[in-house]
């Protein structure tokens, strides 16, 4: 693939960010040399990775590669015979940390015991912990081997402070003596070439006897090793020496640990590497919210939602783009500064990185063709040094890309043919175009020219489409439509700046008939393509409405039928009571009547008896009597409003009127969360007797719930210093306890501000069906930090 749309497109700035999430030189490098590739089992295992990456990124906490050196100098020094010094050793042992840690964290992501395309690299890494342990007890730092690194070490450096302690104590007691102080010329002990020394003044050299090792640069200062610690220093530089030689030992059996573990170290260093470059293609595409594309080898593009990676993600505005099916040439029109430019890149470059295995910024089940080049003629190429103007130097490029285009090739062309006579560089761009066409190449281009939209519209294969602009806020909205052509709406922008109309009419009446006939046509266009988007708006929020209610209906249904049942086994149950209550007394009865007939109790007795349960048996019958009274013979509703409270005599349960009876006398009920259509024969009207209080209210529980609210509610409530949510949260509350309470309008404080509790104190309330209408507030009841709302009612 050629190398100049890397720069055209700015593939390179894309890759700088890979390399950033990258911790070692060797991922790093790879992250910059990353390039797209054409084999698509190749492209599917590189996004396969990445996609794994990324799944055990938003499983769990991220992982670093901090640590990782290339040792594979130290290791090949190594091969030779050669010993590793402390750096060297340090950097192994931080390979081996990184090998650690990186071990554990695949250890602990797959508590579930799954594996993906990462789990044969995790499983290749070995920490090799006794080696890593070895390094870190002997080698504290760069420059410091641990006393305990070995038992020789150790007694050395014991005999090396014993001897330092001595030789101190001797030069203190020097200095302590009244005439030797008087020869130094400081109080101090210094050393000189590894050797303890007192400074002396020059004059005073021969009153303190000794070796001679410096002097100071103005020379007044001799540093002198007093003959009395010639032998102690003389121990010490053979304690030292002895020193080094044992750290000579430990380095060199240090480094035959390592070479014996040489193919371990390099292995954990390369796949450690591996995985430090795959996770930061994760990275990168959780940093975006990228996602994998679907791959096909038939040219068809197909992104959904895709912004721009390098534009701010707040402020991108996503984009639909599709090519390569029904037609195989888009061709984007609109006014500058509406996102043409943009789209044209979006393409381009989302369809780069996902040939090399990188996640796009785009919606799910996004589709991109994997294409054997990518040309792209965009921008200003003029070149001064070769004496090219600007449509010279585009020509140029476009020739080249001619001579290499195939049905493999996307090409992309900023502005086609412009920088020359509008007539022959339209005719010239339809011409390249046509060519590019009969190639097979799926081309996308940018143009002003409306012949161009006419080719489109005229050609099979072609498909027009535009950077939509809202000309009454002289604004881009950044959507592609694809259908369309664009208007450049230079008349409308140049009225609405304020270019006199006598100008426009004048600059209209020079256009021919024809230019006038396809602009108002574009204008028709646009103007039905706004209403059938409206309409299709309404109607999915018709159908989302359907759905809820749908939704509400079938859970309404649900706790009925629970209900029900509910019913039917506290029936079942006192049923099985009553019968169980019979038996007993049937029972009882017959033991009686047997004992009495034996003649073994006083007749008085048996009457008492008698009597007993001839009593239990009409309080049953009477108790049986009233209900049937209740259930037959009770008052039917003549009139019912909604609201009144009632008795549904089939169910025993309390309820409210919810709709009124139809011609059949049928009506729905509510019984706490169940609603049910009962006949107004099954109710009883209760609560009739209510207050004149009540009875303003509507005589019903309900009624009661307006009349307590009305008495309480407020008609102004303070949102100021709330977040959104909460706010949000408490108006809602606040608006249906005040149209239960018949408030005609509310005063809502919200504050001036940014804007943004306004906004959506305001949007909260356009969503609300028994809200009427909505104002600002005037400067005499707050102003821009006020809002009125008033209800349906």
């Amino acid at each position: 693939m050629n190398q100049k749309v890397y720069h055209t497109l700015e593939y390179y700035k894309i890759l700088e960010r890979l390399a950033d999430y990258a911790s070692c030189e060797e991922a790093k490098d790879r992250c910059h040399k990353l390039v797209p590739l054409t084999d698509p089992a190749e492209i599917a295992h590189l996004q396969e990775t990445t996609a794994d990456a990324l799944s055990r990124l938003y499983r769990g906490s991220g992982i670093s590669f901090s640590g990782v050196h290339n040792v594979n100098a130290s290791l090949k020094r190594l091969d030779i015979g050669g010993t590793l010094n402390t750096t060297e050793l340090l950097m192994i042992c931080s390979l081996l940390e990184v090998a650690k840690r990186v071990k554990a964290y695949d250890r602990s992501d797959r508590n579930d015991e799954k594996t993906d395309s990462l789990s044969p690299l995790f499983s290749q890494i070995q920490p090799l912990s006794p080696l890593l342990d070895e390094i870190r007890r002997c080698v504290v730092g760069e420059d410091e081997i641990a006393d305990d690194a070995s038992a020789a070490l150790s007694k050395i450096r014991k005999s090396i402070r014993g001897m330092n302690d001595r030789i101190h104590a001797q030069l203190t007691g020097l200095m302590n003596n009244t005439t030797t102080r008087s020869y130094l010329q400081d109080a101090v002990i210094t050393m000189r070439d590894g050797r303890y020394c007192l400074p002396v003044r020059a004059e005073s050299k021969t009153s303190v006897p000794g070796m001679v090792h410096d002097q100071s640069s103005s020379g007044s200062t001799l540093f002198i090793e007093p003959m009395a610690v010639v032998n102690l220093n003389n121990e010490l530089k053979e304690l030292f020496l002895k020193e080094q030689e044992e750290i000579d030992r430990i380095l060199a059996d240090l480094s035959n640990r390592v070479a014996e573990n040489a193919n371990g170290i390099r292995q954990d260093y390369t796949v450690l590497a591996e995985l430090d470059f795959i996770f930061a293609k994760a990275e990168l595409a959780k940093s975006y919210n990228g996602v994998a594309p679907v791959f096909n080898e038939e040219g068809r593009i197909n992104i959904r939602k895709g912004r721009h990676p390098l534009l701010d993600p707040k402020k991108v505005v996503p984009i639909d783009v599709r090519l390569g099916a029904d037609f195989r040439q888009l061709i984007v029109t609109g006014p500058n500064t509406g996102g043409k430019t943009v789209s044209l890149k979006t393409v381009g470059l989302l369809t780069l990185m996902g040939q090399s295995g990188l996640h796009i910024p785009a919606g799910d089940r996004s589709e991109l063709a994997i294409f054997h080049e990518i040309f792209a003629d965009i921008g200003d190429e003029q070149s001064i040094e070769q004496s090219l103007s600007t449509f010279s130097s585009h020509m140029t490029n476009i020739v080249r890309i001619l001579q290499k285009a195939d049905d493999q090739s996307l090409c992309l062309f900023d502005e086609l043919c412009a920088g020359t006579d509008p007539t022959e560089g339209a005719a010239l761009a339809i011409s390249i175009l046509n060519k590019l066409h009969q190639y097979g190449a799926v081309t996308m281009a940018t143009t002003h020219y409306s012949e161009l939209k006419v080719y489109a519209l005229s050609t099979e294969g072609v498909e027009n489409a535009c950077c939509e602009f809202d000309v009454d806020t002289l604004s881009p909205t950044y959507r592609l439509l694809i259908g369309i052509p664009g208007k450049s709406n230079a008349f409308a922008i140049s009225s609405k700046l304020g270019l006199a109309e006598n100008i426009i009419e004048d600059a209209k009446g020079r256009l021919s008939e024809r230019d006038v006939n396809f602009e108002d046509m574009l204008a028709n266009l646009e103007q039905s393509r706004i209403t059938i988007e409206k309409e299709q708006l309404e109607i999915q929020k018709y159908k989302a409405e359907i759905e809820d209610l749908k939704k509400k209906l079938t859970a309404k249904n649900e706790r009925l039928d629970n209900s029900r049942d509910e019913i039917l086994r506290k029936a079942n149950e006192e049923a099985v009571q009553i019968l169980k209550e019979a038996k007993d007394l049937a029972d009882e009865t017959i033991r009686n009547f047997n004992k009495y007939g034996q003649g073994q109790a006083p007749m008085s007795k048996m009457e008492k008896e008698r009597s007993r349960v001839r009593d239990k048996m009409s309080a049953s019958e009477k108790a049986l009597s009233m209900k049937k009274k209740e259930t037959v013979n009770h008052k039917v509703p003549k009139k019912l409003r909604i609201g009144d409270s009632v008795r549904v005599l089939s169910m025993n349960l309390k309820g409210t009127v919810h709709t009124l009876p139809n011609a059949k006398g049928d009506l729905y009920v509510q019984m706490g969360i169940l609603r049910s259509l009962v006949n107004i024969k099954d109710l009883v009207l209760i609560d009739e007797d209510a207050s004149p209080a009540a009875k303003k209210y509507g005589g019903t529980s309900s009624g009661k719930i307006k009349m307590s609210k009305a008495a309480s509610i407020s008609t102004e409530i303070n949102l100021i210093g709330m977040t959104v949510d909460e706010a949000i949260a408490h108006l809602d509350k606040y608006l249906d306890d005040a149209y239960v309470a018949h408030l005609p309008s509310v005063r809502i404080v919200h504050g001036k501000g940014t804007g943004a509790l306004r906004n959506a104190v305001q949007a909260h309330l356009k969503n609300q069906r028994y809200v009427k209408s909505y104002r600002m507030g005037e400067p005499s009841e707050g102003g821009a930090g006020v809002t009125i709302a008033a209800f349906d009612v």
